[in-house]
């Protein structure tokens, strides 16, 4: 079965790359979302099974995001992997006194290497990457 990632981000140009990458490379369906609103929309109605998110965004950005994700039953349980530029990892984002999200699986920074992301996403996820189906 084709794993299913929705991806949150704000730049059509990263989305672009990210959605090449993952398709042509790992075989996955690449469900995109410009923004945090349209990205809590997709995550109701696809259920994907997982979630790379940008972090800085305009509407919302990818701690909001990930709050509202836990708020919800329904998606609170969707792994995430955040994506940015920024320089802390996921174990040194401060959470405000809360518990870091049981979803978060971690950060990717960008620039990353469109060739490796794939395989840093599933490390992340804990997924194996099966080869790539020729007729796509």
């Amino acid at each position: 079965m084709t794993k299913r990632i929705l991806l949150v981000d704000d730049e059509a140009r990263i989305r672009s790359i990210i959605r090449l990458s993952l398709e042509h490379l790992c075989g996955w369906e690449v469900i995109e979302a410009e923004c945090g609103a349209i990205g809590l929309q997709a995550a109701h109605q696809v259920q994907p099974d997982a979630i790379l998110l940008d972090m800085s965004m305009p509407d919302l950005d990818g701690m909001a995001f990930l709050e509202r994700l836990q708020d919800d039953p329904q998606t609170a349980i969707i792994p995430t992997v955040f994506l940015t530029a920024k320089v802390p990892t996921a174990d040194e984002i401060t959470w405000a006194g809360r518990q870091r999200p049981a979803n978060l699986r971690g950060t990717l920074t960008k620039p990353f290497d469109p060739l490796l992301l794939g395989q840093q996403v599933a490390a992340l996820l804990g997924w194996a990457i099966a080869p790539p189906d020729p007729s796509r």
